[in-house]
């Protein structure tokens, strides 16, 4: 799962790391799927990645939660699992979306990614098994506190 910018030519954090470790092959694939909006997901092959597909997803800038920035966010997991769905991927990992340079509130980001996550398994089988990775110790504790309201 890429966390990627609209151009899904590479750039910094998840997605930089993502492009430098898949080879140039990716980059090259990336080019001609023309971008990708907002809220949307597009998916590429995973070249010289221990992964078949990457899934690029371009999450919403935080401008104080008025902007739609919610919808955007819970649709870039919604669209990305039903990618994984459509290409029969078991397995998923998921940076915490739009928390890094695009600003949006850990805790905030968070709930929606348990709550839409969470949603989706329940209507479907695939895939069998998402993880939610963490970049940093606030992510975790916001991830953290996101799982435990799911046991209240």
């Amino acid at each position: 799962m890429n966390a990627a910018n609209r151009t899904l030519l590479g750039g910094g954090g998840v997605d930089g790391a993502i492009h430098r470790a898949a080879g140039p092959e990716l980059l090259e694939e990336c080019k001609i799927l023309g971008g990708c909006p907002t809220g949307e997901a597009k998916i590429t092959k995973g070249y010289r990645l221990p992964a078949k597909w990457v899934i690029h997803t371009v999450g919403p800038v935080w401008r104080g939660g008025e902007k739609g920035e919610k919808e955007l966010l819970a649709s870039c997991y919604q669209k990305s699992l039903a990618l994984a769905k459509e290409h029969s991927a078991k397995t998923i990992a998921f940076p915490a979306i739009s928390t890094g340079a695009y600003g949006y509130p850990p805790e905030r980001a968070a709930k929606l990614a348990v709550s839409g996550v969470e949603r989706f398994l329940e209507a479907n089988e695939l895939p069998e098994k998402v993880i939610l990775v963490c970049f940093d110790e606030e992510a975790c504790r916001a991830l953290r506190a996101a799982l435990a309201g799911k046991n209240q």
